[in-house]
Parts: structure tokens; sequence; C-alpha cells
């Protein structure tokens, strides 16, 4: 069932994505000359107007053809022809559909769910030295960590683990007012559970919080945030040599990780949740990174369309569109290879075990 999903998932957001570049391309007066699900030779096409609608046999990405998209027509309704304005929304539309997919998905996660534990604290142990005058407080609700936001309680334990230490930068709302706490030291006690086992505890616990419908849907928003600072934060680790191409997954280790997510899960129900915030994951996931400045994505076009822009509006004369294909062409040739690598990846350790 999870490898089900994943094909279904995966068709959805190609689906919408493409759909997103079409449907922006007809409003904005743009031909499309075909819209295909899927890549390499063709299955199934149909003529409808200008456009032919095609399915193709490998299940990976999918496009929308515009005329002119690289240059080079004579069409007065081709892509390079459109206003500046007019590309740019057909370049960002993609992603934005993407976007919108994973919120709705989040929303519906999160509308049967009565209640959330929230970043306020509720009450402190006996033994927590973080709490006084010039520390913690009752009713504190934590805002920022080390400089990043806390959009949801679990962001807390995260961040704490993304940045190990004794001493952190602290950001509180008491009393309708923000307060700074920094280098404020977090301290933690060994404390032994009836089971035996330790753990380090900071002594403080939240509130649980009931939601309304207004409640849910901004908890619904704030984690569609929180996942878009996972992109950004994993895309600094990589930058930094802190991850490697050993923690980056493909569809393969997609697929793997949602079928040991649905396995661990204790019931369906839970199961089909924990597959949909996966599903939400993801569709956020492709949405940013898909608009990242790297030749052959939208992200990429979309910073050539401002560049050359600027560049004609100061030099009043045209750069040739071949060059920005040719600088797309070694982009994708590019990324295909290290979507390959990063397949066989998946494929080894899927087949090690």
């Amino acid at each position: 069932m999870s490898v089900l999903f994943a094909i279904l998932l995966f068709s959805l957001l190609i689906f919408v994505h493409e759909l997103g570049h079409f449907a922006a391309a007809k409003l904005s007066g743009v031909q499309v000359n075909e819209f295909s699900m899927f890549m390499g030779p063709l299955l199934w096409s149909k003529q409808v107007g200008e456009t032919t609608y095609s399915l193709r046999l490998i299940p990976i990405g999918g496009f929308c053809a515009m005329e002119g998209e690289d240059g080079g027509s004579d069409s007065p309704r081709s892509f390079d022809k459109a206003a500046w304005w007019k590309r740019l929304i057909i370049l960002v539309a993609g992603a934005a559909m993407n976007f919108l997919v994973g919120v709705l998905i989040m929303a519906a996660i999160y509308l049967p769910v009565q209640q959330v534990i929230e970043p306020v604290i509720d009450s402190f142990e006996s033994y927590s030295t973080i709490n006084g005058a010039d520390g913690l407080q009752v009713g504190d609700r934590i805002v920022e960590l080390d400089g990043e936001k806390i959009y949801v309680q679990s962001d807390f334990s995260m961040l704490l683990r993304l940045n190990p230490g004794e001493v952190h930068d602290l950001v509180v709302e008491r009393d309708g007012k923000k307060v700074a706490l920094p280098s404020f030291p977090m301290e933690t006690h060994t404390i032994t559970a009836q089971d035996g086992t330790t753990r380090e505890m900071f002594g403080m616990n939240f509130t649980v919080q009931k939601l309304t419908l207004p409640g849910k849907l901004n908890y619904a928003w704030n984690q569609c945030l929180d996942t878009v600072r996972l992109v950004r934060l994993s895309l600094q680790m990589l930058v930094k040599g802190q991850v490697g191409l050993r923690d980056m997954s493909g569809p393969v280790g997609i697929v793997q990780q949602m079928s040991i997510v649905a396995d661990n899960s204790p019931t369906r129900q839970a199961a089909a949740l924990n597959m949909l915030y996966f599903g939400a994951f993801i569709a956020i996931n492709l949405a940013v990174m898909n608009l990242l400045p790297i030749p052959a994505l939208d992200g990429g076009r979309v910073v050539c369309l401002l560049l050359t822009r600027l560049v004609e509006a100061v030099t009043k004369k045209k750069i040739d569109p071949k060059y920005e294909g040719y600088l797309h062409s070694a982009g994708m040739i590019a990324l295909l290879g290290l979507m390959a690598l990063i397949m066989f990846k998946d494929i080894f350790v899927l087949i090690r075990g």
C-alpha cells in the first residue's frame, strides 16, 4: 500500500506542478504545444485545439511544452514574446501549485485533531533549575531558539538537537511582550524512569491546547512554514558538509521510508495520517527545491529571466536566448546525473537491507 501511495503521490505532484504551468500559460495567452504526464516514449495522445495531451512510458516527471520556450519562435503567442511578468508567473506557478497541495493536505490532517502541545510552559518539575525570576516562567511562550522561530512545540527539541550545547539564546513571549534571554544556560538533569532507563530532562512541561477550527488551520499553516524551514536547514547542512550523499534520498529511498513509517504505525488510521503527512512534506519540499536558483529548475529560469530583463533594460540590447538554453541544458544533465547517483545509492541500500 505504501508503494501504491507513493506512486499516486508522485503522479499527483507531477500533474499539479505541470497543471500550474499549463493554466498560467493559457491564462497568459501563451501557446501550449504539449501537456504530458511522464517522460519517454509516447503511450497515448489526443489533440485538443492547439495542444496535444499525452501520456508517456517512464513514470518520472512530465512537461508543459510552450511555444518559443527556448526562443527562436516567430509566433506572437510564444513564451519568449510574452511580457516578462507573465513569464515570471508561468515559471513560479508549478511550485505554487505543489505548495498549495501541501497546505491542503496538512489542513486535512489537522481537521480531526482536537488538541496539540503548544510551546507554552505549563509547569516545572521540582528538580528544574531553568526557572526563576531571571529564567523561564510558567506561561512563557517560547518564540525563538538560537535565532530560529518556534512554529510548533516539536521545533524546540529539534533545534536543540541541531545546536547542541548547554547555553542557548532564547526569546519568550511573556504577558504580551517579548523577553530575550541571551546565553541562557539550559541545564538538564538525569532522570531514571520506572523501567530503569535514563533520560536528560529540563524539568519543563508544555501546555496541552484544545483547538478550534481557526486554531487547526493556523496550526496546519505553521507546520507548512516549519517544513519550508526544514528544507533550508537541510540545505545549510549540505553546504557546510554536515550531511552528504549518503543522507540524500530519491524516489526509491522515499518509498522505503514511507513503508517504514506505515509499518511502524500502531493503527491503520495512524498509518494513513502518517503517510498523508509524508505527502504534504514532500509536496512542500518539491515546491521549495524547484524554486532554488539552479539551472534547469524553475528557480534558475526565474533568475535568468530577471537578470536578462535587467541587462536588457540597461544596455537596450536583446540577449540571444540560446545562451540561457545552453545553461539550462548543462544544468539538466548535471541534475539527471545526480538523480541517477542517488537512485543507485538508494537501490544499493535497499538490496543490502
